[in-house]
């Protein structure tokens, strides 16, 4: 089954064309069509796993690959392929999963939306190039579907592009993307230009023979991770993401769980020989994500709209992610990314569902919505409490794997770090769980009500795999030596181990960041206005965001618009006016002037001889 793996992308990819061609003269069959292409990739998907697990010694095969030839120039040949390896099998599983059940969610959510079929057409083309991105066996096939996410991403935060912000927030992720687009090119035009192919395996045995220098291996790390800061919103490039939120509730939750933000993590740990071999690539990643998720967590302590709770919270998982890459295990990385994929996905969809049953987006006018949607409490509390850290749902065993890996890859001080960032998530994870399910029940939500049952299936499905997704990373047979041996870096087999210093003081602070926000958000006997008003300062910065899109906004008003605006003065006056136009007149004036020498008349020409038999007399004469 591993060779006909390339359905997977190309089921979804077939519902694309067919919606947005006769979509529109069949729109009662265009969630049926997207729907089950994504139900057969991910049939396909479970037939590709047993195979690949079913393949003699496990786990010293890497990789199932297979190409075609797609053309020649220059003396290379270039081909379509892809590879079937445990970190590609994760990726196809999380986003076939992921992918399904949100479109499941959206036959509900998005039912009365005049395009409706236009949505789930992007939505189907978007999952078709993940999912092409993870399997593509070369560069050239990756940076191709790397452009298509980024394309699908801006065509569904744009969704509502008749709001005036959602057009904007679409632009602002295109653009701000593409800035670590272009790093991510250059770094694969270095390594062609360098090994002559674009195929990984070949490029991965220069890195491990020695047949590419330290320089070389350094530089191209470092330029793919640019293209991982923008598609996985590290900073500086993470303030496209936020705004995001502008798309429909259903984009956010994929966006988030299984597509685009991971798609940055994904690159890192694909590349992940580059930084193997670069300690200074490698010390970037720590920085950047430690950098990220801590920024990202302050602010999520002080938004007030659920969605963009749960989008710093995305920024936090996502820096903790790079976090465990860059102190070098592929493993908690790649395990981190598969829990909190389905975490978040349980969280979006709830966001959705709050407010759809309340009409509430801002977290300050809610409160006691238990009562009126219970299922929906519940399943928001699974979510919650898995990102939390609080055992033993799945973000408890990931949090630690992380942790853990920190310590041993850099040291007491990074271990130090990622352990406040684990007591942060709690922080604000508890603090939207209280705030909007615990206390009085509002007025304004006196006529909220339970979501439809399309909307809660594919809830409470996500909702149990975060429960037990933990349990993968544990060893119970020979058999099953757990996900430390399924996905690892390189010869680094390691199964999961409990460091029990590390799991106490994890559980502490996660179990003590829940009770202080109980303390303030159910209790009451915790007062958040007071410590408010004693930092405000700090408060007035998180707000605001650090002021980082005011400082972008200064920098293109005044730097860019300005220099921009001196290039237009120049090309028009000098390139244009003088370079162009002055040539052309130039020609004209000789021309004019010219035209009384060839005259066709004799007695010009006898003059003109005169006037130059004078002129040479005189020079003659003053001589």
């Amino acid at each position: 089954m591993m060779e006909y793996a390339w359905l997977i992308p190309v089921m979804p990819a077939i519902a694309f064309f067919f919606l947005a061609t006769a979509g529109r003269r069949l729109p009662n069959w265009s969630a049926i069509a997207a729907t089950g292409t994504m139900a057969a990739g991910f049939i396909i998907f479970w037939f590709v796993l047993a195979d690949w697990l079913s393949m003699e010694s496990l786990p010293a095969v890497k990789a199932f690959g297979f190409s075609i030839d797609w053309m020649k120039a220059g003396g290379s040949t270039f081909t379509w392929g892809m590879v079937i390896d445990p970190i590609s099998l994760v990726m196809l599983g999380l986003v076939t999963a992921a992918a399904l059940g949100i479109q499941i969610y959206t036959w509900s959510y998005m039912a009365h939306e005049p395009r409706f079929t236009w949505f789930f057409a992007v939505h189907s083309l978007f999952a078709a190039a993940m999912l092409t991105l993870v399997m593509a066996d070369n560069l050239l096939l990756l940076y191709i579907a790397w452009e298509l996410v980024g394309i699908c991403s801006y065509l569904l935060i744009g969704f509502f592009y008749e709001r005036r912000s959602a057009a904007e927030a679409a632009k602002k992720a295109f653009i701000t993307t593409r800035i670590g687009d272009v790093g991510l090119l250059i770094g694969i035009l270095l390594l062609f230009a360098k090994t002559g192919t674009f195929e990984l395996s070949a490029i991965f045995a220069l890195v491990e023979n020695g047949g590419l220098s330290d320089t070389v291996i350094t530089a191209a790390a470092v330029l793919f991770f640019l293209g991982a800061i923008g598609k996985s919103a590290q900073f500086p490039l993470h303030v496209w993401l936020p705004d995001a939120m502008e798309g429909p509730t259903p984009v956010s939750a994929l966006v988030h769980s299984a597509t685009m933000v991971v798609a940055g993590v994904y690159l890192v740990a694909r590349m992940f020989p580059f930084y193997e071999h670069s300690e200074s690539a490698a010390l970037m990643v720590t920085l950047i994500g430690a950098f990220t998720a801590i920024g990202a967590a302050a602010i999520a302590l002080v938004v007030t709209d659920i969605k963009r709770i749960l989008a710093y919270s995305t920024l936090t998982d996502l820096g903790f992610m790079m976090f465990a890459l860059g102190a070098g295990s592929v493993t908690a990385g790649m395990f981190h990314l598969l829990v909190h994929g389905f975490s978040k996905a349980i969280l979006f969809l709830a966001a959705g569902s709050i407010s759809h049953g309340s009409g509430q987006t801002d977290i300050r006018q809610m409160g006691g919505l238990w009562r009126k949607m219970p299922i929906t409490a519940v399943i928001f509390g699974i979510g919650a409490l898995s990102l939390g850290g609080i055992p033993p749902f799945g973000g408890f065993f990931s949090k630690d794997e992380v942790i853990t890996a920190v310590f041993d890859g850099r040291g007491l001080f990074f271990m130090s770090i990622a352990l406040l960032i684990g007591f942060m998530k709690a922080l604000y994870m508890g603090r939207v769980f209280f705030a909007v399910f615990f206390g009085k029940l509002k007025p304004e939500n006196e006529d909220a009500h339970e979501s439809p049952v399309v909307m809660l299936a594919p809830m409470l499905v996500f909702a149990f795999l975060a429960l037990t997704i933990g349990f993968v990373a544990l060893n119970y047979t020979d058999a099953y030596q757990g996900f430390g041996y399924f996905v690892f870096a390189g010869e680094h087999q390691e199964a999961f181990h409990l460091n029990k210093g590390i799991a106490i003081g994890s559980i502490a602070l996660a179990v003590s960041g829940f009770i202080l926000t109980w303390l303030a958000y159910v209790q009451g006997s915790l007062k958040t206005e007071p410590i408010i008003r004693r930092f405000s300062g700090v408060h007035r910065v998180l707000i605001n965001k650090y002021y980082v899109d005011e400082v972008y906004q200064w920098v293109i008003d005044k730097v860019v618009l300005v220099f921009g605006r001196f290039i237009a003065f120049f090309d028009r006056a000098f390139i244009n006016d003088i370079g162009v136009n002055g040539t052309g007149a130039i020609a004209t004036t000789t021309g004019r002037l010219m035209r009384y020498v060839q005259s066709g008349k004799l007695y010009t020409y006898a003059m003109g001889m005169v006037v130059g038999f004078l002129g040479l007399a005189l020079a003659w004469w003053v001589s």
